[in-house]
């Protein structure tokens, strides 16, 4: 397979988009505030003497809400963050002093797609679906790509296909497919910078089981250092069966935070 960056430089670039719109009334972990936006000045408001006038709007949301990124700060085990620093010391006055989102690095690496639902043949895997190693590599070895160090793994299930409809998107009853923990120990062994799925969690969730234990956060966040993102859309880039490509990700510098909302792009040759 050749080199997506190459090809890109040599050809020129065509974006895909990797993330999902946001909205109000948007599907939202049932752990973080939702996202919420209202014009706070409208047109005619305020009109300046030459007949000018702007409109402006607020924004209320988590950092984890719509297509983000997680910080290594987001998440702790037995009380430490990633590199055995304490959570509880580093949190002190309302935002982290370590691993916050301000050192979010901005990306522009080799992305690969899995695409586990294509092959298992559905459009949409069954909730509380546990992405294997199995599925991992075989996904891999369909795609003729292997994951390697720096490069940043997107999962498809599928899901993405259900983000108009709440209920059914979370998964609270029929659960989520996902990453399992075995498979994201396979994938942290491969040295990957991030990974990242088209579900709310990224990880397998059984029926039922909600978000109450998250055990590949910690494999990725806390004992890898490898960011998760969460909320992909990526039924365009898959049904273009695209799965090399320039990942292109710049999260907010959100000095403390824990997250940040983003955009990212696929860049691909023309």
């Amino acid at each position: 397979m050749s080199d997506p960056l190459v090809e890109v430089v040599r050809t020129g670039v065509r974006l895909i988009e990797l993330g999902q719109p946001f909205f109000t009334g948007m599907p939202c972990s049932p752990n973080h505030p939702g996202f919420r936006m209202t014009l706070a000045r409208r047109h005619g408001d305020m009109v300046r003497p030459d007949g000018g006038s702007a409109s402006n709007e607020i924004i209320v949301t988590g950092g984890h809400v719509g297509t983000h990124i997680d910080a290594l700060s987001h998440v702790s085990h037995d009380g430490l963050l990633h590199g055995g620093i304490d959570a509880a010391e580093a949190q002190r006055g309302g935002k982290f002093t370590a691993h916050g989102a301000e050192h979010l690095p901005g990306f522009l690496r080799r992305g690969i797609l899995l695409d586990i639902a294509r092959l298992h043949d559905t459009d949409i895997l069954p909730g509380g679906y546990e992405v294997t190693v199995d599925d991992l590599e075989r996904a891999a070895k369909l795609a003729e790509v292997a994951p390697e160090p720096g490069d940043v793994v997107l999962i498809r299930t599928g899901w993405a296909r259900l983000f108009s409809q709440t209920d059914a998107y979370l998964g609270g009853e029929s659960g989520v497919p996902g990453v399992g923990v075995e498979g994201a120990r396979w994938l942290a062994a491969r040295g990957i910078t991030a990974t990242g799925a088209d579900t709310t969690a990224y990880e397998c969730i059984a029926p039922g089981a909600g978000h109450s234990v998250l055990p590949v956060h910690r494999v990725l966040l806390v004992e890898s250092g490898i960011y998760i993102l969460e909320h992909l859309s990526l039924e365009q880039i898959a049904s273009q069966r695209v799965s090399g490509f320039v990942f292109v990700l710049a999260p907010l510098r959100i000095v403390g935070g824990t997250g940040s909302p983003v955009r990212p792009l696929a860049a691909i040759s023309r």
